[in-house]
């Protein structure tokens, strides 16, 4: 069984020929890919019927760019976990993506293998880049970071050390069994902590946390 099996999976990509290979190794590797679409509008009507857990996105979409597709897929459904699957490894596209509301970002040279890996952990909630481009985010971030506070006056929740800890951990873009390793919890634990830090902060997702944590300096220690 690999790590992509049992996952519902949509495939976005205007090439017909690329499309097609793509679902069939997801299909091989026992993923049900739910739909395909070949441009942006299709891609948001589909995935309005189709559901799927992952999306496979191109960004060189015609009518509508991968980055706007993004963008609507995430507001209609806050669960879905966008992947983009793109030739261009460029910065911006990168960082417009992520704030589109990708959760990972991998380039068309990936292997087989890293792709299947990446849907499996994407599905399972984890940030996913290619090499080089998970610093590249968190570079961002942190020079975000650095800016002057919004002022908006909010009291920031308190997490316990054992939360932030976890949370830590997460921003590392560690999975939840390497985490619960570490920190000699079981994996249950450490969902259970993510899920509280989650419904104490407000958010939707580990995405959302990885930039809550590199907003609030959590990121910068060793471990």
């Amino acid at each position: 069984m690999t790590a992509a099996a049992g996952i519902r999976v949509m495939v976005v990509d205007d090439h017909p020929v690329w499309r097609e290979a793509v679902a069939r190794d997801l299909t091989e590797a026992g993923s049900e890919v739910v739909a395909t679409a070949g441009d942006g509008p299709e891609a948001v009507r589909r995935a309005a019927a189709a559901r799927p857990q992952v999306v496979l996105l191109d960004l060189q979409l015609p009518t509508l760019s991968g980055i706007e597709v993004t963008r609507q897929l995430v507001t209609a459904d806050p669960s879905v976990r966008v992947l983009v699957l793109s030739a261009s490894g460029e910065q911006q596209d990168v960082l417009d993506a992520v704030k589109a509301g990708a959760t990972g970002y991998l380039v068309k040279s990936a292997s087989r293998e890293e792709l299947l890996e990446a849907v499996g952990r994407t599905a399972a909630g984890d940030a996913v880049f290619t090499p080089g481009l998970a610093a590249l985010v968190l570079g961002e971030y942190r020079r975000l970071a650095t800016a002057p506070p919004s002022g908006t006056g909010a009291e920031v929740p308190r997490l316990t050390e054992r939360e932030t800890e976890v949370l830590r951990l997460v921003a590392k873009g560690l999975p939840y069994r390497q985490i619960a390793d570490r920190l000699f919890l079981s994996h249950r634990t450490v969902q259970n902590h993510v899920q509280n830090t989650l419904n104490k902060l407000q958010l939707h997702n580990r995405v959302e946390l990885v930039r809550y944590a590199i907003e609030h300096g959590l990121t910068d220690e060793d471990g």
